[in-house]
């Protein structure tokens, strides 16, 4: 004899349409608690204060909320699990009604519930809200507020009780954002079209900007160009007009020592004027600045001073080049160029696929261009010229070359004791090319 599965006399159309009904409500407000959460946990903090500035009254309620975020969230699933619970349980009655077999009734029952919250109560509302955070969460805010307020005891224990898990599961490390996660949100930024390549290297710039130091950007030594305190007007005249610099550093004896900067605008209205005695013509207010020092920290050096310039010194007390303000500005904004400037450019690609390199490229910059892998901060050295030497244990020679990671590195020019010009060669062999 067969069991009969249905057993339709056991429940009115009324009480089905009413159990049909009450499920979609239940699982309508599934979705509104899901949604609700996805908007909340996706919220630009950062347009969200903007949008708070411009429409405090719309996005009051959105600002207060995303700032108790914790109770938020005990709110949130506090409402969706006994909405998801009454709904399964109104499902299991109603499928019990018209299934006589309770075991098949049981297995109906979960199989449907699972798949309607699934889909209506989790993905779908989740999906929507993902797509548009700021405008969910203005709509959802007043309903959860008010619920927040009616189960806040509940939400207070439960506060507690995160409290309480918080102590016992404390997270140890720096939990502050470092320069990598920023630099990281602006590629991001790049990628999703909220900022332009130039914008995203400006910025990019300013977080690296605090971790450099005088010994990225100084002009070495031997690239100075100084004039002594006791030249005549018409010798410094004539560097002024050789170099194309608006200010020179001026030294008594030799360039270690450093007494005083002259200015371009200074120079000529004392020349025009008939001054004869260059020393009157001299500032002496100078600064001194060690190799290590933050380019940030030099800035603010320089802009208090009210100075363009500043003599990096080494341990010794020894002048190891000077710093500009252009030259840490340039940090910032890349290569800044006057209609007297030689525009060179430090990496040339040639026709057989080899590049000419400048000597006194930096290393970073060198690293970053062929893609090497490594830091600069690693070598003793700033500039590719450096390396070479350094790599070389001697002094370079035309025709030297350095082999370094998958580049050869052949010294075709020199300039006394240092690097001019290098060739670099990308060596693609395969592995096994490499291994035999």
């Amino acid at each position: 004899m067969e069991v009969p599965l249905l057993a339709a006399n056991t429940i009115a159309g009324s009480q089905l349409a009413g159990y049909i009904v009450a499920i979609v409500v239940l699982i309508f407000l599934s979705g509104f608690f899901s949604s609700t959460e996805t908007a909340f946990s996706s919220l630009n903090r950062i347009r969200l204060k903007n949008l708070v500035a411009t429409e405090k009254k719309k996005y009051a309620k959105v600002h207060f909320l995303s700032e108790h975020f914790d109770a938020l969230i005990s709110t949130i699933l506090i409402g969706n699990n006994i909405v998801n619970i009454t709904a399964s349980t109104l499902a299991t009655m109603m499928f019990a009604a018209l299934i006589s077999n309770q075991n098949v009734a049981g297995i109906v029952s979960t199989a449907v519930i699972t798949v309607v919250v699934l889909i209506f109560g989790e993905v779908m509302p989740k999906s929507l809200a993902k797509r548009s955070p700021e405008y969910f969460a203005r709509v959802t805010a007043p309903f959860i507020l008010a619920l927040y307020y009616v189960l806040f005891p509940f939400v207070w224990l439960m506060g507690l009780f995160q409290k309480l898990l918080a102590k016992i599961f404390k997270k140890k490390g720096n939990e502050n954002i470092t320069d990598e996660e920023l630099i990281t949100y602006v590629d991001e930024a790049q990628t999703e079209g909220g900022l332009d390549e130039y914008e995203g290297d400006l910025i990019r710039s300013a977080i690296e900007f605090d971790s450099m130091t005088v010994k990225d950007v100084f002009t070495p030594r031997v690239d100075v160009e100084a004039v002594a305190i006791d030249d005549s007007m018409a010798e410094v005249m004539k560097v002024f007009k050789e170099s194309g610099y608006s200010r020179l550093p001026v030294y008594k004896e030799n360039v270690d020592t450093i007494v005083g900067v002259v200015n371009l605008k200074d120079f000529y209205e004392a020349y025009i004027d008939g001054v004869s005695k260059f020393s009157k013509v001299v500032a002496k207010n100078v600064i001194y600045v060690p190799d290590t020092m933050k380019i940030s920290d030099v800035l603010r050096k320089l802009q208090m001073a009210k100075m363009h310039l500043a003599i990096v010194a080494d341990e010794f007390g020894g002048t190891m080049g000077i710093v500009t303000l252009e030259d840490i500005l340039e940090q910032l904004v890349g290569e800044i160029w006057d209609e007297r400037d030689e525009i060179v450019e430090s990496f040339v690609k040639l026709a057989d696929g080899k590049f000419i390199v400048l000597g006194d490229t930096n290393l970073e910059e060198f690293f970053e261009y062929f893609d090497v892998n490594k830091d600069g901060a690693e070598f003793d050295t700033v500039t590719l010229s450096g390396y070479i030497a350094f790599a070389l244990g001697r002094l370079p020679q035309v025709g030297d070359i350095v082999n370094f990671e998958n580049l050869a590195i052949t010294v075709k020019k020199m300039d006394n004791t240092v690097v001019e010009k290098a060739e670099v060669l990308i060596n693609t062999a395969t592995e096994e090319e490499e291994e035999k």
